[in-house]
């Protein structure tokens, strides 16, 4: 990019983290005079962080990519992160396509870009504790992505992410608490958490549960959310916490993938479905109305009729409000491609059909249980003639207000469920 080159879009796909990435480099550009617009206002240079999870992560960028080069012909364009790390010699072939960045060199998007050095930026991933270097804050976000943790070590068997991540490692607890502090004082209501495996952040003596602790006691942190974390790693002692610090919000996201043994097994998780089961009621038992959510993989290789059946029976009488359905689908480098007894997309459809159903009406019992109750809800952005936030419970919340209430935490009436939100009334 040369000096009368000073305009960049950032698009940002795939998970949390990947967004909390993105907003640290928006900060990065900003600071070096370089300014972000939207992708109709034709940039010089748009940035892709890439997302490799499932096959429709890989096609979406595809799409993507023809979108931009229809839109804006004359833009360069940047793919960075995880299918970077995983396709850069196939990516750096597309169209327009002038940088591929690796996970590792993803922090020196901005040097790498300004500097003009073109072409592959895909070293191997180091296994050491970092730092992030540049805020994730946003100021169009009233909850900001709170980066601690990459990469995993677990190599589940489905999973493609320890080759585009690496291994586990650790952000500097230090910078952590520096940046968190730092993000209150601009006025951030409530941070979120976010790594790739976060129940296995270890750094300079300190846990996940010493970190946490740590961030719950900041002066001034109205809410404090952690993204989704691995049953064998999440400290039983996390209860205590919410039971101490109100301003932990009442919310787990606690992936399951299967509800068998048999798949739990083939597909090398590191606990039973009696371990999960008995964590998970437990906390039910311990903090009253927590939000309590999973994934769960469909069609896995060997998932046949009736392990599947039993699959969807825990979910239905267990302690889980909402869960995400995933359709399996073959990764390169994954191990569970050589498994035999696949199954079928149309099977895998029906099922995840089946599940979506199960999901819809779990939740639709969970949003009644708070129907007229007084709740604070942290509001975000209006959308039509609604402002919208969310609980601690993470449920979305419509009110009608003429009142601007961007970042505003204010008790709201529940009254009513109208699809997968609720409407309330500002109770002053």
């Amino acid at each position: 990019m040369s000096n009368k080159q000073q305009t960049v879009t950032l698009i940002s796909q795939g998970c949390r983290l990947n967004h909390a990435e993105t907003a640290s480099l928006i900060n990065a550009f900003s600071e070096k005079g370089v300014k972000e617009v939207a992708l109709n206002e034709t940039p010089d240079v748009v940035i892709v962080n890439t997302c490799t999870v499932t096959e429709n992560g890989d096609k979406d960028t595809q799409r993507l990519i023809r979108k931009i080069n229809k839109e804006c012909k004359h833009t360069k364009i940047a793919l960075i992160g995880c299918q970077s790390q995983i396709k850069k010699h196939e990516l750096l072939k597309l169209e327009n396509v002038e940088w591929v960045i690796g996970n590792e060199e993803k922090q020196n998007t901005a040097q790498i870009i300004l500097s003009n050095k073109t072409g592959l930026h895909v070293p191997p991933i180091e296994k050491k504790t970092f730092q992030q270097g540049y805020s994730s804050f946003d100021p169009r976000h009233t909850r900001v992505n709170l980066k601690i943790q990459d990469g995993c070590d677990f190599y589940c068997s489905f999973c493609i992410i320890p080759f585009a991540r690496g291994g586990a490692r650790s952000r500097e607890f230090n910078e952590i608490i520096n940046d968190a502090t730092a993000l209150i004082k601009l006025g951030v209501k409530e941070l979120v958490l976010t790594g790739i495996n976060l129940g296995t952040y270890h750094e300079s003596g300190h846990n996940f549960y010493e970190l946490l602790e740590s961030l719950l006691k900041l002066n001034s942190l109205t809410r404090i959310r952690i993204s989704s974390i691995e049953p064998t790693t999440i400290d039983h002692k996390l209860i205590t916490l919410w039971e101490k610090y109100p301003n932990f919000c009442r919310y787990l996201h606690l992936p399951i993938q299967s509800a068998t043994d048999e798949i739990l097994n083939k597909m090398r998780r590191k606990y039973d479905l009696d371990e999960y089961s008995d964590y998970i009621n437990q906390v039910k038992t311990n903090v009253p109305n927590i939000c309590i959510g999973t994934d769960v993989i469909v069609g896995f290789p060997g998932e046949s009729d009736d392990l599947f059946n039993k699959t969807k029976e825990f979910l239905h009488h267990a302690p889980i409000d909402y869960f995400h359905v995933f359709s399996y689908s073959e990764r390169t480098m994954a191990h569970s491609r050589k498994f035999d007894h696949q199954v079928s997309k149309h099977v895998i459809k029906n099922r995840s059909e089946q599940l979506r159903f199960l999901h819809n009406q779990k939740w639709q019992t969970y949003l009644n249980s708070f129907k007229y109750k007084n709740v604070p809800v942290l509001f975000e952005q209006k959308k039509g003639e609604y402002w919208v936030g969310s609980t601690e419970h993470f449920i979305k919340v419509k009110v009608k207000s003429d009142v601007n209430l961007k970042n505003k935490l204010m008790n709201v009436y529940l009254d009513d469920v109208i699809n997968n939100d609720m409407i309330g009334q500002i109770n002053e």
